[in-house]
């Protein structure tokens, strides 16, 4: 027989993430997934708030926010509800919003992208709460948003400004997001580098191929400013960081024609970037290096809105707690880590310090996303372990 017969031996932390995943809460609709958390975090005294917030140009996003207890130290933990499109659902094992275990492995859309890290801090607080009471000092919270995997503007930005206005604020956070790359216990995420994007257009003349003195290609113009901005690195990196890094991302010219030389041609760009510098900063590298190669009124330099600054919890009191609680677990100690993309602990940064710690991320948006119900129950453990600690 397989687990998932087995509905009722399940783990409350597995069991929730199967309620979750069954929810198709892809990005921007909740499908009632917030429902079902804030009727388990209701049930067990928890103060709930439901914050729906909208803005021209981008979709409504309803989002969560809880708390029990009303003093400090507040320790809160935030994630997402949202997840993305399951691609063709006919090259999954199973049903991506099934939720079934097969092989002690619970498959579904947000298994690991984080239904099961919201899960399993939820039944990690639930059970502190029935072994300690309710807090008598100290919070516990829950920041939980539907926007992660979209445009990131009606979700964790907006609450956090609601939190401000509310006179509240928290004293540390744990993002359940998936952080480890082989194994539970591999890495502890203390930063994320920042994104910017950038669009660079180069201006020419069109022209007949057999008449190039006619024209001016800006295909070689173009190639010789990629080199510009790729030739020499940006910086070498420092102690918490990898070096920053540009990659072009596209080169479009959209010429058909085997006779005509092109008028202009474009390229997008992406430059993850550590705390050496901020977007303005790196814009006016980018563009200083253009600049060097190429004549300004050759060339238009524009970049898109940037809400990914880098950030860096330093090493202290607070990430120590929380790699004990993983290697008194799982016997592993925790690297420290900047790498990977962004997240919403970008955020969370400005208000406070924050770190992310989840489940294994080898198949998070991918066909078959799954994790092992064991993992589930594991994670559920160390955040026991990391509150057990934190009040103490």
């Amino acid at each position: 027989m397989e687990a998932s017969d087995l509905d009722g031996e399940t783990s409350p932390g597995v069991a929730l993430t199967r309620d979750l995943i069954r929810r198709p809460s892809v990005t921007p609709a909740d499908a009632g997934a917030l429902d079902i958390l804030q009727a388990r975090l209701d049930a067990a005294g928890f103060t709930t708030h439901r914050l729906p917030f909208s803005e021209p140009g981008t979709p409504d996003i309803d989002n969560l926010y809880a708390r029990i207890g009303d003093s400090a130290p507040f320790l809160l933990f935030a994630g997402h509800t949202d997840v993305v499109p399951p691609g063709d659902s006919a090259k999954w094992t199973v049903d991506p919003f099934a939720g079934e275990i097969v092989s002690g492995e619970l498959y579904g859309r947000g298994a690991a992208d984080m239904k099961g890290g919201i899960a399993a801090f939820a039944a990690a607080a639930f059970a502190h709460l029935a072994k300690h009471g309710a807090p008598k000092k100290g919070s516990i919270g829950f920041l939980i948003t539907g926007d992660e995997e979209g445009p990131a503007v009606n979700g964790t930005v907006k609450m956090l400004q609601w939190l401000t206005e509310k006179g509240e604020s928290f004293d540390h956070c744990v993002v359940g997001e998936p952080t480890n790359a082989q194994d539970l216990g591999d890495m502890i995420k203390i930063g994320r580098r920042g994104s910017l994007n950038g669009r660079l257009l180069v201006k020419g003349r069109q022209g007949h191929v057999a008449y190039p003195q006619r024209a001016d290609n800006p295909v070689p113009h173009l190639l010789a400013l990629c080199a510009a901005l790729k030739d020499e690195p940006l910086d070498q990196g420092t102690d918490w960081f990898d070096a920053s890094n540009l990659e072009i991302t596209s080169i479009d010219i959209g010429n058909q024609a085997t006779n005509v030389i092109p008028g202009e041609a474009f390229v997008r760009f992406n430059i993850r970037f550590n705390d050496l510098w901020t977007p303005e900063t790196l814009k006016a590298e980018v563009r200083r290096r253009l600049e060097t190669a190429r004549p300004a009124e050759k060339f238009d330099l524009s970049f898109d809105p940037c809400n990914a600054t880098s950030f860096i919890t330093k090493p202290g009191p607070f990430t120590e707690l929380v790699a004990k609680a993983i290697q008194t677990e799982t016997g592993r100690r925790p690297e420290f880590s900047t790498s990977g993309g962004t997240s919403d602990a970008r955020f969370i940064a400005t208000y406070g310090p924050v770190v992310e710690f989840g489940l294994v991320g080898k198949t998070m948006h991918q066909i078959d996303e799954r994790v092992p119900v064991a993992d589930i129950d594991g994670l559920t453990r160390i955040y026991e372990r990391i509150l057990e600690a934190y009040f103490a």
